[in-house]
């Protein structure tokens, strides 16, 4: 079998890897042999790893170790995982994800209170969106214990690459992926679900300047809009660039089939602020259900303030308060302005507004600094 290199580590570090994939000449599963144990690395042992955190942007920095679990279709179930040295991997070329796409992806982070202690938040929320991403992408998914056991091990091996608090947060990224030999269309026959992790700061720097796009539209009724589908982002980067390239920061996407109502930015949903009434599209099949969004909707319930889930017409931009984004990457980000057919609308943001003060009190959960009456957070022991 011709082997195909994967990156998700360095280019550089091929004596950290090992044989991380099953030898076989039918097969392309993650071999079971190759754990490691953190607590007798010498390599990576410290509170907190040799790192500018000031610095600290959004981007893939390595750290230590990733989770790996393998699934035959005989089996029909996920075996036990172990964790390996973060780094290359090897797939068969007829993969069901190189060829097809069939993969699912999830998103989620891990915090430093000021304690040191470290905090998840909501992690069975995203254990439940990638099982319903699975079932419509016809994947066996881990079950919810399960991946909670990849997150907190993953969290664990990596606690170093977690920073301070105050200077970023540790994105977790899960992946389920047709890892399996696959020539026709249809689903494959091996899975594998790896969960890999990296410090991160701000998603979105300086001012947040949006634009309307009226072509492209990133899903579409019946389709995989409303999962973490990986074969969901490739299809907006042609958007996503060409608005950069005018100077704008992100695209604002239309449903495609009227192409008057808002549905989502390429990696976040949107909500607009008119008085006390906070307004977001409903999901209704297109839309992504966001952990951040669910999150961001209650606490708003929480402070007093009227949320409206419905089709927002894109006009309704121009009598807007405030806009903001939430998403797992960026948490709650100010929107300074959309442009759209050639007009623009700025809005209002800072300490006064209402997507700080969701913001505030999100962080502030998530963090340590707010006692969290929800129940959300999940301390690492």
């Amino acid at each position: 079998m011709v082997r195909v290199s994967i990156c998700v580590g360095k280019w550089d570090q091929p004596s950290r890897i090992g044989a991380l994939f099953n030898k076989s000449r039918h097969h392309s599963r993650v071999a079971s042999v190759q754990t490691c144990d953190p607590s007798t690395d010498s390599d990576v042992k410290g509170e907190y790893a040799n790192y500018k955190w000031d610095e600290l942007g959004f981007g893939l920095i390595p750290t230590d170790y990733m989770y790996v679990m393998n699934c035959s279709k005989e089996e029909n179930s996920f075996s036990k995982g172990s964790l390996v040295r973060f780094g290359n991997m090897e797939m068969n070329p007829s993969s069901g994800i190189l060829n097809y796409g069939q993969g699912v992806l999830e998103g989620l982070k891990a915090y430093r209170k000021e304690d040191e202690k470290i905090m998840l938040f909501r992690p069975e929320l995203n254990a439940m969106r990638m099982k319903v991403g699975a079932e419509r992408m016809c994947m066996p998914p881990p079950t919810t214990q399960q991946f909670l056991d990849a997150i907190k091990q993953t969290v664990h091996a990596n606690k170093r690459w977690v920073p301070p608090q105050g200077k970023g947060s540790m994105y977790i990224r899960p992946l389920l992926l047709g890892s399996g030999p696959r020539l026709g269309v249809g689903p494959t026959s091996e899975y594998t679900f790896i969960t890999y992790a990296s410090p991160v700061g701000n998603y979105h720097e300086g001012t947040l300047n949006l634009v309307v796009e009226e072509n492209i539209y990133r899903a579409t009724p019946g389709g995989t809009g409303c999962i973490k589908a990986i074969i969901n982002y490739a299809s907006i980067y042609k958007a996503i660039t060409e608005a950069k390239t005018k100077g704008f920061s992100d695209v604002l996407f239309l449903d495609a089939k009227t192409g008057k109502n808002l549905e989502e930015a390429s990696t976040s949903n949107i909500f607009i602020v008119k008085g006390n009434v906070i307004s977001t599209p409903a999901t209704d099949g297109t839309i992504l259900p966001g952990i951040t969004r669910k999150s961001a909707i209650e606490v708003a319930s929480v402070l007093g303030y009227k949320v409206e889930e419905r089709a927002v017409p894109v006009e309704e931009l121009f009598d807007a308060d405030e806009v903001f984004l939430t998403g797992t990457a960026m948490v709650i980000n100010h929107v300074d302005s959309v442009t759209y057919q050639g007009q623009r609308a700025e809005y209002k943001k800072g300490a006064d507004t209402v997507g700080h003060n969701i913001y505030e009190m999100l962080t502030g959960i998530q963090f340590g600094r707010v006692e969290d009456k929800l129940g959300w957070t999940v301390e690492l022991k």
